[in-house]
C-alpha cells in the first residue's frame, strides 16, 4: 500500500520531473513510448503495476468461445487487479487490436483500480474517455483483441513501449505520459521530486513575471538563492 503522503508527493508532480529525477540515477528508459491519455482532463494516475502479458493470437486457440472459461487469464486479471493498482497490458506495441474495452474498464473503475495503460489500442474509446478512470492508450482500436492477441500471462514482468515494467512498480500518468518507478526506490524519488516540484513551480512563477533563466534554473546565482529560500519560508505552511 502507497503512503498517503507518498501517493501525495506523486499526484502533484509532473511524469517530466519524475524522469529527471530517475535520469540522475542512471534509469534512462522509463518513459513508455508513444501513449496518450483518453481524457487529460483527470488528475494524475498512480498506482502501482499489475500486469497482462499478450503473445499473438493463435487462430485456433483464439476463438470467441475462449471467453466462456472464467479463468481466461484476461477475464482474471480484471477482477483480481487489486484496488489503487494500474493495470497494464503488454500488447507488443500493436494497436491492430484493441486491449480491451469500455465493460471491462467500467469494471476496474468501479472495483477501484487506479489506471489502465496498454502500448495498443483500445476499443470503445469514446466511451472510455468519459470514465473517471485514467487510461492510456496508442490510438482507438475497434477488433476484439482475440484477432492479434492472446492473454498468456498474468502479474509477471513485461514489456510495455519499450519499457520493462515488473509487478509492484509505481506508475504515474499525467497529461504528457507515463512513467515506470521501480519499486525499490518509490520513496527515495518523492523525497526528491517533491522539492524538485516546489522549486519548479517557484521558477515558472518567476520566468513569467519577466526573469531570465539565467542563474535561476537551474539555480546557481547567491542572490537567487537567498530569494529562493526566503520565499521557502514564506510559504512553507503551504508546502
Amino acid at each position: 500500500m502507497l503512503v498517503n503522503h507518498i501517493k501525495k508527493v506523486y499526484l502533484k508532480a509532473s511524469v517530466a520531473t519524475i524522469c529527471t529525477a530517475l535520469f540522475k540515477r542512471g534509469l534512462k528508459n522509463q518513459f513508455i513510448q508513444d501513449l496518450s491519455p483518453l481524457n487529460s482532463n483527470l488528475s494524475n494516475m498512480v498506482g502501482f503495476a499489475y500486469t497482462v502479458r499478450y503473445i499473438p493470437a493463435r487462430e485456433d486457440l483464439n476463438t470467441l468461445e475462449v471467453f466462456k472459461n472464467p479463468k481466461h487469464p484476461q477475464r482474471v486479471a480484471i477482477e483480481e487487479c487489486p484496488q489503487d493498482h494500474v493495470l497494464i497490458f503488454d500488447s507488443r506495441k500493436d494497436p491492430r487490436a484493441a486491449s480491451a474495452g469500455a465493460i471491462l474498464i467500467t469494471r476496474l473503475m468501479v472495483k477501484g483500480c487506479a489506471g489502465v495503460v496498454t502500448d495498443g489500442g483500445f476499443r470503445d474509446s469514446d466511451e472510455i474517455k468519459k470514465l473517471q478512470i485514467p487510461t492510456y492508450h496508442n490510438r482507438p482500436s475497434s477488433p476484439t483483441n482475440l484477432t492479434l492477441h492472446q492473454a498468456i500471462d498474468i502479474n509477471v514482468p513485461i514489456g510495455c513501449g519499450d519499457v520493462a515494467v515488473w509487478p509492484g512498480d509505481l506508475l504515474v500518468g499525467d497529461k504528457e505520459g507515463v512513467v515506470v518507478i521501480p519499486a525499490n526506490i518509490i520513496d527515495e524519488i518523492a523525497n526528491e521530486v517533491n522539492p524538485m516540484t516546489i522549486y519548479e513551480d517557484y521558477v515558472i512563477d518567476k520566468v513569467r513575471n519577466g526573469s531570465s533563466i539565467k542563474g535561476l534554473y537551474p539555480l546557481t546565482d547567491k542572490n537567487e538563492k537567498k530569494m529562493y529560500e526566503k520565499w521557502l519560508k514564506s510559504n512553507s505552511k503551504e508546502n
